[in-house]
């Protein structure tokens, strides 16, 4: 039986693997023409393909529960062309426990999902957009298009890129008082953190008086704040490429500034879903197998996988922003989905054959 474990597992992970290769090449090369667009004499195709490949872990993450579906569509869907499911029946093994050897399987997959969107996906995504970042602008310009926006207070904060190092370049802090008029604006050509303040460089100050205003220069200048490299390297990258710990954390100090948190509280609870995701999805692609798609070719199996997950996909879409419309909780926006196609995976598996 041991044996049999690990020939279902290595077929439906390598099925799983050779989706996934497929599905986040095509995005890459998506990503990599959309990016191109962009290049100039600073973002060159040197700096494009270095982003597209920082930013390969955040797409294998993302397409993770995709593939599984598929890939376990794939892979049982060629033991069942063979007839070697129906002799594993015949010798007694159970639907139970060839759910059971799949589901390990999947475990597998989730496990390494979990890796790469705690440990290996933020760092690199971070490094990708740092380096765009700056690349697309690389002067000393203020507020422009590219950057990071925030707010502390009543001040209004943009950088134009994050370095990994502490640094910051292209600050603009915007000052108002409660009656929303403008008291100052101070600019520098780049920040450095010290542990507990900012030491801004190149700084200018512009004072707004009630008939004038007052400019004045300073080669560095401290700056304190609340807000911190670490802070500012989640405003860099999506909600859905940090992780699990960085998205309770920001989540709380917007509600503490009294800002939205519901797209990282939303993203906090899908990561957390992931893998229930994954087993879901799997578990469906079961029923299939052994249902309705139990004596169809590889390309129905293969088309019926694509649009279980477009459908899983466009739910998710649709309930994450009714969530922050109506008012209900993001956990029921991230679970809906997943109980449903668990749901449906038991139904069809509870089905007369």
């Amino acid at each position: 039986m041991q044996r049999l474990d690990l020939y279902i597992g290595r077929t439906v992970i390598t099925a799983i693997f050779m989706v996934l290769l497929v599905i986040v090449g095509l995005d890459a090369v998506s990503a990599f023409i959309d990016e191109a667009e962009d290049v100039s004499a600073s973002y060159t195709f040197t700096e494009v393909g270095i982003y597209v490949l920082l930013t390969l872990p955040g797409r294998f993450y993302e397409f993770m529960p995709y593939a599984a579906l598929v890939g376990c569509l794939a892979g049982l869907g060629q033991l069942a062309s063979a007839s070697e499911l129906i002799v594993m029946r015949g010798a007694g093994v159970s639907i139970g426990r060839l759910v059971f050897m799949v589901m390990k399987s999947a475990l597998v997959v989730a496990l390494i999902g979990v890796l790469l969107g705690e440990y290996v996906a933020p760092k690199a995504e971070q490094l990708a957009q740092s380096r765009r970042a700056m690349a697309l602008n690389p002067g000393e310009g203020v507020a422009g298009r590219y950057g990071i926006w925030n707010r502390e207070g009543d001040s209004f904060l943009h950088f134009n890129a994050l370095k990994s190092d502490d640094v910051v370049f292209g600050v603009t802090v915007l000052q108002f008082d409660d009656r929303r008029r403008m008291q100052s604006a101070l600019r520098a050509r780049s920040a450095t953190y010290e542990g507990d303040h900012w030491m801004l460089e190149q700084a200018v100050k512009t004072d707004f008086g009630s008939w004038e205003t007052a400019q004045t220069r300073h080669k560095t200048l401290r700056w304190d704040t609340g807000i911190t490299p670490e802070l500012l390297a989640m405003e860099v990258v999506s909600p859905d490429r940090l992780t699990v710990i960085d998205l309770y954390r920001y989540s709380r100090y917007l509600q503490q500034q009294g800002l939205d948190a519901d797209d990282f509280e939303l993203a906090l609870w899908r990561k957390l879903l992931q893998p229930l995701a994954i087993a879901g999805l799997v578990l469906v692609a079961i029923a299939f197998i052994f249902g309705p798609l139990r004596d169809g070719t590889m390309g129905l199996r293969i088309f019926t996988g694509v649009l279980v997950g477009i459908v899983f996909q466009i739910s998710q879409d649709l309930l994450g922003p009714a969530s922050m419309v109506f008012g209900f909780s993001p956990l029921y926006a991230a679970l809906i989905p997943i109980l449903v196609c668990i749901a449906a995976g038991m139904l069809l598996l509870s089905r007369p054959r």
